[in-house]
């Protein structure tokens, strides 16, 4: 991370701001300072400023030093902390003398040679306090001559003899008219010296931890370009309580930066690593002055600290898991017993109430995992997972303490496959219903020391895959995908012979081997039945596993759609591609990727041509019949896909849903749904009450992603696409990322002018993606680069392109943006095509949004006012804000009401934050029509309780003097008011203003905000 002009540079104390640069969130401890520093003569004073390590003391003293300086103030520092004389009286004696050397008077050279005297002279009986006596008497006829004040930092760093001889100074001999500031680490009752400082200061200065706020700006200047929130707010979390100090700020973006943990997107730093990563320096000189708040440690303390890091990261570590251990156990267990102890000490870790141990600054500890450490961990979590399972037993254990499933996880090899195994499958179904994140990673576990053959793996598969859908756990059944494929490439016979762990076959074993020679004379009619029984039991079991596979095979491929991967197949089909056949079921999920923008369209999900098979049915296992569970069946799998086909296509596939459904209105929000490509309000749509939810998932964040862009609020909407970017470039995430989101974020800087960023974003999309919102997006980019002829004819290929694959919903949008280019360029004979093309889309579709865009295209082309207004009033209740604003244009375009909607497209367009290219729009509207174009404002500006008031007055008729006299101020004064109100509402007079509020258009354009008094009328 380079420094940068006027940026912070790390001190000792933290930063240090640059040259000219202000020092972020403490411009009242500055003024308070810089007053101090001024307060020369009988007012002075002395301030002591008090902050732990890093929060910016020695940045506060030294800028308000400068300012005390420019304003003509005289500032001396005094340093007596390293002084060649005896601490004390002394030393303090040298630091004056150094101090007064640099001030320039004629009888200066007499006060520092009695200065240089003092601190040469015995300090026998009362010597000290005449050698103090001797330097407030120099100080104060130096100040009497040439006012000056003191400064001296780090006073926790001046020996203790030192502090008390300065304490002494200012308490009993104190030089009249000598200001003094000082700076200094939290006084500690042990430290006799400092504690005499802080009683002889007038004031203790604290310094606050920062505000969020401020934390941002701190991070904005240290990267030179604004941050993502999430990054903000992720730093902050692994700060804790240090989140407020700006070092540790600082400390975090250059150990990120130096790893390559940052990505700018769109303009913005976002965080490309997962959030536990985030650690403060490795430097040890600067780690530990910032975290121990004592002494620092040496060497075996910090190797000891960095084991116990590794120790509490994967697995919670309480005082009693230590005290179970047997006395005189392995060294490791004792030394991190050892440990604790004076880590809580310090504050670096606390202890809950149930004994668990945890550091108070994940930072800190990120940092010291990074550091090398001569002690193996894993042995202590095996020591502490033995001492439970080797006195209950292993499955009794893991039931009864859940927890031992993360130790037995950071064992490792220490532990045999066996045991682990057990405690980690108790441990899971005890968890399922308490802690599941804790149960889904304990079954993770197990599968990955399971073989693929051990005939309980379709079994945990199952347990693991219903529990991660039942609580939208999808990167937990993502992660289900190798282990999956590694069961299913089992063969039969490898999982009837695999050494399963379950009570049924233990006991058959013991059956089968307690055969005795009496039993020859059985009956062989018997074995003959019992033969068949047993055939027809592991034939039972064989089937229940398949279906059990089938079933996480589809959850897996569920998730692989919410995360944004393709599952496992593509559009050739599983028996071409060596695709298990377990896994054709996939193939009704992988007909999804296509009509939500996840990839290239692998296969349509509509009822196949007659003749050729249908998708595969799927089995149903016990409890999850088709059409039930948060599974979708295969007819709805069907109905999601045809979502962006032909009307005629969809009303086929509406059968799967229950009788009591609303079909039109599902309809529609699933239209709406595949022209956004929001994958997960489809499926909401169609499952209703059964879906689960998309959780953190890809497909939840880009739905967040539309409903902000639809609401409006543009910046949040950019936020949530630079957070599914970053999260797909995250280590360690299997997180795909969103083809539209990427094509959104594109439109959204394109409309605002920036098209740098807009370019950036569309270079991410592979060409396969054929989906219409990217061709919509594509063209706008296109067209406001000034490559008019390639934005239309490109518009069209990509609609031809979007047709052959089966996507017609978001072509409507294409079209329209087409049809409003060739009206921006004179063309009417394209119009007038583009328009028919809208109509025919109409007639295959049917959708609520092709209806809108016929009835606009009409009223552009023909300008058919009703149809325009019509469609305005279904775009309003749709909340479609955009949408609204294209609405507007269209009649301002047509000639109704055109003063009104101007004003009311110049405002939606402001709020959006629009640029160059909805801006020129306008103002080719306004002057085909002879209209003057509003001036825009900031979004936040709105009227306020005087201006309302002022409004009230002029739409009651009053005139400039009335309202002088009732608002108690000059004519010329409610002048200057009413022309800056004209500016803001757009209005050209009194009389357009009186208008306005009268008829409620300021209020509908959210000038006036709810509760502000005089709005009722």
């Amino acid at each position: 991370m380079g420094v940068h002009d006027g940026g912070p540079v790390i001190g000792r104390d933290g930063p240090v701001i640059g040259q000219g640069g202000p020092v972020i969130g403490r411009d009242g401890e500055i003024r308070e300072v810089t007053r101090a520093l001024l307060s020369t003569g009988d007012p002075a004073r002395v301030l002591l400023i008090v902050g732990a390590a890093g929060t910016g003391k020695t940045a506060v003293l030294e800028h308000a030093r400068r300012t005390a300086v420019e304003e003509g103030a005289k500032v001396l520092r005094l340093r007596c902390h390293d002084s060649g004389s005896t601490p004390g009286a002394p030393a303090l004696a040298d630091g004056v003398h150094s101090a007064l050397a640099k001030v320039p008077h004629r009888r200066n050279t007499v006060r520092v040679g009695g200065t240089r005297r003092t601190s040469r002279q015995p300090a026998g009986q009362h010597g000290e306090l005449s050698q103090l006596a001797v330097l407030s008497e120099a100080l104060t006829d130096t100040a009497r001559d040439t006012p000056f004040a003191l400064v001296i930092d780090d006073v926790e760093r001046l020996p203790s003899a030192t502090a008390s001889a300065l304490g002494l100074l200012l308490r009993v001999f104190r030089p009249a008219g000598v200001p003094m500031v000082m700076a200094g680490r939290p006084v500690h009752a042990r430290d006799t010296g400092a504690s005499q400082l802080a009683s002889a200061a007038d004031r203790l200065l604290e310094l606050p931890p920062l505000r969020p706020a401020d934390v941002e700006a701190l991070m904005v200047r240290g990267l030179g370009r604004p941050v993502e929130p999430a990054l903000v707010a992720a730093v902050l979390r692994a700060l804790g309580p240090m989140a407020g100090t700006p070092e540790a700020v600082l400390s975090v973006l250059d150990s990120m930066d130096g790893r390559g943990g940052l990505l700018e997107l769109g303009g913005h730093v976002c965080l490309t690593e997962p959030e536990q990563a985030l650690r403060l320096t490795t430097d040890l000189a600067r780690l530990t002055r910032l975290c121990w708040p004592g002494e620092p440690p040496d060497a075996a303390d910090l190797d000891a600290a960095a084991a116990v890091a590794r120790a509490l990261e994967h697995a919670e570590i309480r005082f009693d898991d230590l005290h179970r251990l047997k006395p005189g156990g392995p060294r490791r267990a004792g030394l991190v017993d050892r440990a604790l102890t004076p880590l809580v000490g310090d504050g670096i870790l606390t202890v809950d109430e149930d004994g668990r141990a945890s550091f108070a600054v994940p930072a800190l500890a990120a940092a010291l995992r990074a550091l090398p450490t001569h002690h193996e961990v894993s042995s202590l979590h095996a020591l502490i997972t033995r001492s439970l399972s080797d006195r209950l037993g292993a499955r009794t254990a893991g039931g009864g303490y859940p927890r031992l499933a993360d130790h037995v996880t950071a064992a490792g090899a220490e532990l045999d496959d066996a045991l682990a195994v057990d405690v980690l499958l108790a441990a899971a179904r005890t968890d399922a219903r308490s802690d599941w994140p804790r149960s889904v990673r304990a079954y993770s576990s197990a599968l990955g020391r399971l073989a693929p053959y051990d005939r309980r793996t379709p079994g945990v598969l199952y347990e693991s895959a219903e529990l991660s859908l039942r609580h939208a756990d999808h990167p937990g059944a993502l992660a289900l995908g190798e282990p999956l494929l590694a069961c299913l490439d089992a063969s039969p016979a490898e999982r009837a012979t695999g050494d399963g762990g379950a009570a049924g076959d233990e006991g058959a074993a013991r059956d089968g081997g307690g055969s005795q020679e009496g039993d020859e004379d059985r009956d062989r009619g018997e074995g003959r039945d019992g033969d068949r029984d047993g055939d027809r039991e592991r034939h039972g079991d064989r089937e229940r596993d398949r279906e059990r596979l089938v079933y996480v095979t589809e959850v897996w491929a569920l998730a692989a759609l919410h995360e944004h991967r393709l599952p496992f197949v593509d559009g050739s089909g599983a028996q071409g591609t060596g695709v298990p056949a377990q896994l054709a079921a996939v193939e009704g999920f992988a007909a999804l990727a296509g009509p939500y923008g996840i990839g290239p369209v692998a296969g349509r999900g509509a009822r196949p041509p007659e003749g050729e098979p249908g998708p595969t049915v799927r089995h149903p296992v016990t409890g999850h019949r088709p059409g039930s569970g948060p599974l979708p069946s295969p007819a709805e799998l069907r109905l999601l896909a045809a979502a962006s086909g032909g009307r005629a296509e969809l009303l086929e596939t509406l059968g799967a849903l229950p009788p009591e459904a609303d079909g039109t209105r599902i309809m529609e929000r699933l239209r709406h749904a595949a022209t956004h490509a929001d994958l997960a309000d489809a499926l909401a749509a169609v499952l209703g009450d059964r879906f689960t939810g998309s959780g953190d998932s890809t497909a939840a964040r880009h739905h967040a992603m539309v409903r902000a862009y639809l609401e409006g609020d543009w910046d949040r909407a950019l936020s949530a696409a630079r957070r599914i970017e970053a999260r797909s470039r995250t280590r360690g995430t299997e997180a795909g990322t969103a083809q539209c989101a990427r094509a959104l974020a594109a439109e959204i800087h394109c409309a605002r002018g920036e098209l740098g960023h807009a370019r950036a974003w569309l270079e991410l999309i592979p060409d396969g993606v054929t989906h219409p919102l990217v061709a919509w997006a594509r063209m706008s980019l296109r067209y406001w680069s000034g490559r008019t002829d390639q934005a239309l004819e490109g518009a069209r290929e990509d609609v031809r392109r979007a047709r052959a694959d089966g996507l017609l919903s978001g072509i409507e949008k294409v079209l329209l943006r087409h049809l409003s280019y060739a009206l921006l360029e004179g063309m009417p004979q394209v119009m007038r095509r583009t328009l028919g093309e809208l109509e025919a889309l109409h007639e295959e579709v049917g959708s609520a949004m092709t209806r809108e865009t016929v009835l606009l295209g009409r009223g552009l082309v023909h300008g058919e006012v009703d149809g325009a207004l019509a469609a305005l009033r279904s775009v309003d209740r749709r909340g479609d804000v955009y949408m609204g604003l294209l609405c507007r244009l269209c009649l301002v375009e047509i000639g109704d009401d055109s003063d009104r909607r101007l004003a009311e497209a110049s405002y939606l367009g402001q709020c959006l934050g629009i640029g160059r290219a909805t801006r020129t729009t306008l103002g080719h509207m306004a002057r085909r029509r002879s209209l003057v174009l509003p001036r825009l404002r900031p979004a936040s500006d709105r009227l306020n309780e005087a201006d309302v008031r002022l409004t009230v007055l002029v739409s009651d008729g009053a005139t400039n003097r009335q309202i002088a006299a009732r608002l108690a101020s000059s004519e010329k004064t409610v002048e200057r008011w009413l022309t800056q109100l004209f500016q803001r509402t757009g209005c050209r007079s009194r009389a357009e203003l009186a208008a306005a509020w009268l008829d409620g258009s300021l209020a509908d354009r959210g000038l006036v905000p709810d509760g502000v008094p005089g709005t009722s009328q």
